[in-house]
């Protein structure tokens, strides 16, 4: 199996060195089995990398991406790796269609321009079905003291939301004694 250097996989993959670092970070890609600058990666590095660029293609987020290549064995990687990237959309209906799904409208026939003289009433253009909101969270970082931190995905449900708190009183209380 070669292997390669962190510069060679950046070549072959047609990215950068940070950009494989970064995924390396987000857990889009397996850490190599050695670190340093001795570190060499593999062809399931590779065609991670190439899976990756197929799948930013489709303009799908960094976290869908993890989420697909986290569940998929190294031969479907592989084999999405090789396949030919689809074609560009015609338009950008084409490309709001792709992004949105179902959730678009259906494009309204083709019309033809009245002429000034006919006097038809004024129609509104189609709207867009409403769509509820992603699912939006941030990260609040509580101090228990001056040297450990609690980290909390937001937004929680109540009962996570109290018993969160009380974990936080007993963390405080508990770096308070003096064993």
């Amino acid at each position: 199996m070669p292997e390669y250097s962190l510069n060679e996989l950046a070549a072959l993959a047609d990215v950068t060195p940070r950009t494989i670092r970064f995924y390396i970070e987000q857990g889009l890609l397996p850490a190599p089995a050695s670190l340093g600058p001795k570190s060499r990666y593999t062809d399931e590095h590779l065609e991670r990398l190439l899976a990756i660029k197929k799948f930013q293609a489709g303009h799908l987020p960094l976290a869908e991406i993890r989420a697909q290549l986290r569940g998929m064995p190294n031969e479907a990687v592989a084999e999405l790796a090789v396949q030919s990237p689809p074609p560009p959309s015609q338009s950008a209906v084409d490309y709001i269609r792709g992004v949105l799904g179902d959730r678009v409208a259906p494009a309204p026939a083709a019309q033809s321009v009245p002429s000034p003289a006919a006097a038809a009433p004024a129609t509104t253009p189609p709207q867009m079905p409403q769509t509820t909101e992603p699912d939006r969270s941030q990260w609040d970082r509580v101090q228990i003291n001056p040297d450990i931190e609690l980290h909390v995905r937001r937004p929680l449900t109540r009962g996570d939301n109290k018993r969160v708190s009380r974990l936080i009183e007993y963390a405080r209380q508990l770096f308070e004694e003096d064993l």
